[in-house]
């Protein structure tokens, strides 16, 4: 399902996976700021990303739409680029950020929680990036995938992230061969950007014990920001063009720390 109106401009286009808030919204932002059409895409945050779109479109007229699809679905990686094309008639641009996150400890995790986490990480990526191929390879198009540290350094209690992000990290170097020389594909590997949900309440102490120990791990003391990874994944998708099959880290410095 789609909600906003098509453009006939020639302006390009770029649909940004999990827009709707957060590094995805960021991502948006700097997209639209720069002259691209924007696809915001999202499977429960309508609100926000009709409003975000509302918001793109009041600046610039039909220059932004929102497609509500669910990634982790069996078909939901091609739904969502017949969705694209049919918009915007056009895809330069893909971000592949959508991403669900929680804790899945070793022992307990449940089929539904390792087909949605591998779905929505992994599965609904790769096949919208299957069925957006020709589309980008006629543009001259990138992508850039969204992935985590953890991909390389699993984090204990969340082995199925851990797992889907490793593979989004293969999916890089494997589509960068497959697309080339038309398509360049890359990735960014965030750290400790925003606070997940289950790290949100502060005013608990445990969390707030739990924070500092994550501050304590990154080099440089602080969170990251997500306008940071706007300017990157802008840097990868348009400028970088002698650039493709890489990860770059973004965390302070936390895939350093020795534990």
């Amino acid at each position: 399902m789609a909600m906003g109106q098509s453009s006939s401009t020639e302006a390009p286009v770029a649909l940004i996976t999990g827009s709707a808030r957060r590094i995805g919204a960021a991502i948006a932002r700097k997209f639209h700021e720069r002259s691209y059409r924007v696809l915001l895409h999202c499977r429960n945050s309508t609100a926000e990303a009709s409003a975000l779109a509302t918001e793109f479109n009041a600046r610039r007229a039909s220059s932004a739409a929102v497609l509500i699809t669910d990634l982790a679905s069996a078909d939901g990686g091609g739904q969502l680029a017949q969705q694209a094309l049919e918009q915007f008639q056009r895809v330069d641009a893909l971000i592949n950020n959508a991403s669900s996150f929680y804790p899945t400890p070793f022992g307990k995790v449940s089929a539904e929680q390792w087909n949605d986490l591998l779905g929505s990480n992994l599965r609904g990526h790769f096949f919208l990036s299957q069925a957006l191929g020709k589309e980008l390879s006629s543009r001259g198009g990138a992508i850039v995938n969204i992935g985590d540290i953890h991909a390389n350094r699993p984090r204990r209690g969340f082995s199925a992230y851990a797992i889907a992000k490793a593979g989004l990290s293969a999916m890089t170097r494997s589509l960068a061969l497959e697309l080339a020389p038309s398509v360049r594909v890359n990735a960014i590997a965030p750290g400790a950007i925003l606070w997940p949900a289950h790290l949100a309440d502060e005013s608990n102490p445990e969390i707030a014990e739990a924070r500092q120990q994550v501050l304590q791990s990154i080099p440089l003391q602080k969170l990251g920001d997500p306008n940071q990874i706007a300017d990157l994944c802008w840097f990868l998708a348009v400028e970088a063009s002698y650039m493709t099959g890489q990860t770059v880290r973004m965390d302070g410095g936390r895939s350093l720390h020795p534990d």
